[in-house]
């Protein structure tokens, strides 16, 4: 069942996308303007000569790439946009929604721009102090500001090659620059010595230092995001299978009490009839409904499994012999199922989990295979141990399903089955049960050759355990709002 999709709020911190790379802009902005007013305060309040023309010729250089950037985001924004993918509509929504986004919000493409620019900053950052007295400048230190924004912005391997870029501008200003009176200390072309050495070292040891925990910190952040989006997603998740839950146990009973009474009278009109002159199409029509009633009672007692009536709340040691037995408890027509429980070490193995909750869910599973399968097709399932996982593996003998079908298999009320035989919600509560303990439900099938779904349960469940110390009022199936804490 593909994961039910979110809508994914900008990140705080992300590898040049549209909101930081405008932000990459506004710092720019600020660097010109702020080249600007030092240039002038040195010239006019401090008396400093410098090369006032090359000067300003780098600074418009920064200032006509921005504007450029500037332009082209606009244009791309309100020009053509470009059709990436269609979200299925939620419960509820009167049609699908399409995403369009621009080129601009091409992640790999802003990556490429947003390394330009900052590459170039740094070309211009070591000419400027070429022209004002090389590494003797103290506005040197700004090299340490780029590879922090480089850093934050770009992935780590461009971040390294900006470092780089940076180490060989500094060496190059300790060797040749154009001296400045009252700034340049030492004359250039003298040389390298223990001074210029040390500067270097010192250069490099703190353009190394910086970049590398920049981007172990933009990293973790990053990391930390996607847990964060991901545990609301699982919240959101959460709430609508509760919903869902609630909505079909409420109805399953809401429902019972009248399909009762009308199933009582019409036993009791069939039995005054009985004696008496009739045309046949009252019969046939006393058949019908008595048939109708009895499928109204097999919709209700799907409702109530799948509500979860049938889940206990305990937590069991058992065994993978005995789940699948007590799957097999339940299966309607169990001759049509053929079970191969594997090795004496896979039935043996020992599991912690809700028994019943997970034999529940591999039941809908062959439910659904016998379902597909025919009056006449058989189910298998075997037990396997791959990589500290239980595999369990249905696999039935039905035509399969094309690709919109399993895009789509496991979205609530989606179903493929005749009116009357399925309310779309048993794979949405299997694939929730399966993945609050930690497993994984995937679905393999190609046309005329049936479908797998194969289940993967983790062996260990230490850290899900202390949920059987849960009160009974909470269950797999009902989760509590209130315990959902922002945690991956």
């Amino acid at each position: 069942m593909p994961t039910p999709r979110e809508p994914i709020p900008i990140p705080l911190i992300a590898p040049a996308r549209r909101g930081s790379f405008t932000w990459l802009l506004h710092l720019r902005w600020m660097a010109v303007a702020g080249q600007l007013i030092t240039i002038l305060a040195a010239v006019f309040l401090a008396d400093v000569e410098l090369l006032f023309t090359p000067l300003l010729i780098l600074i418009a250089i920064t200032a006509i790439t921005n504007l450029v950037c500037v332009i082209w985001l606009r244009y791309t924004q309100t020009g053509k946009s470009t059709l990436v993918g269609v979200t299925e509509p939620a419960v509820g929504s009167a049609r699908p929604t399409a995403e369009r986004v621009s080129e601009a919000d091409d992640p790999s493409l802003l990556q490429s721009v947003a390394l330009a620019l900052m590459l170039l900053d740094l070309v211009t950052l070591t000419l400027m102090l070429y022209f004002s007295g090389g590494a003797d400048n103290p506005f040197s230190f700004f090299y340490f500001v780029n590879l922090a924004v480089g850093g934050v912005m770009i992935r780590p391997r461009p971040a390294w090659s900006m470092t780089a870029f940076a180490i060989v501008g500094y060496m190059i200003l300790l060797g040749f620059n154009v001296p400045v009176e009252g700034i340049t200390i030492r004359q250039p072309g003298s040389g390298f010595n223990l001074h210029t050495g040390g500067l270097l070292f010192a250069f490099s040891t703190c353009a190394t230092v910086v970049t590398y925990y920049v981007t172990r910190t933009a990293g973790e952040l990053q990391n930390r995001e996607r847990e964060l989006r991901r545990a609301q997603a699982a919240q959101a998740a959460s709430h609508r299978l509760e919903g869902l839950t609630t909505l079909a146990a409420g109805a399953a009973h809401e429902l019972a009490t009248p399909l009762s009474t009308i199933d009582v009278i019409v036993r009791e009109l069939s039995r005054h009839l009985e004696g008496c002159e009739k045309p046949p199409s009252v019969d046939t029509d006393l058949k019908l409904i008595d048939g109708q009633l009895e499928m109204c009672r097999q919709i209700l007692a799907r409702m109530r499994s799948a509500a979860g009536d049938a889940m206990a709340d305990r937590w069991d040691q058992t065994t993978v012999g005995d789940l699948i037995d007590a799957t097999l408890e339940g299966i309607r027509d169990p001759h049509r199922v053929d079970v191969d429980d594997g090795s004496d070490r896979v039935e043996n193995q020992e599991l912690w989990v809700p028994r019943e909750a997970v034999a529940q869910a591999i039941r809908n599973l062959i439910h659904n295979g016998l379902d597909a399968s025919g009056s006449e097709g058989r189910v298998r399932v075997k037990a396997t141990l791959v990589d500290q996982q239980l595999q369990l593996l249905v696999h039935d003998s039905g035509q399969g399903m094309t690709d919109d079908v399993l895009k789509r298999a496991g979205d609530p009320f989606f179903t493929t089955k005749e009116p009357g035989r399925g309310i779309g919600l048993g794979l949405f509560l299997t694939r929730n049960v399966i993945s609050q303990l930690g497993g994984k439900l995937t679905f393999q099938s190609s046309p005329e050759q049936g479908t797998r779904a194969i289940v993967r349960l983790p062996l260990e469940q230490d850290d899900i355990r202390p949920l059987a110390k849960t009160p009974p009022e909470s269950s797999l199936l009902y989760p509590s709002g209130e315990t959902n804490d922002l945690t991956s």
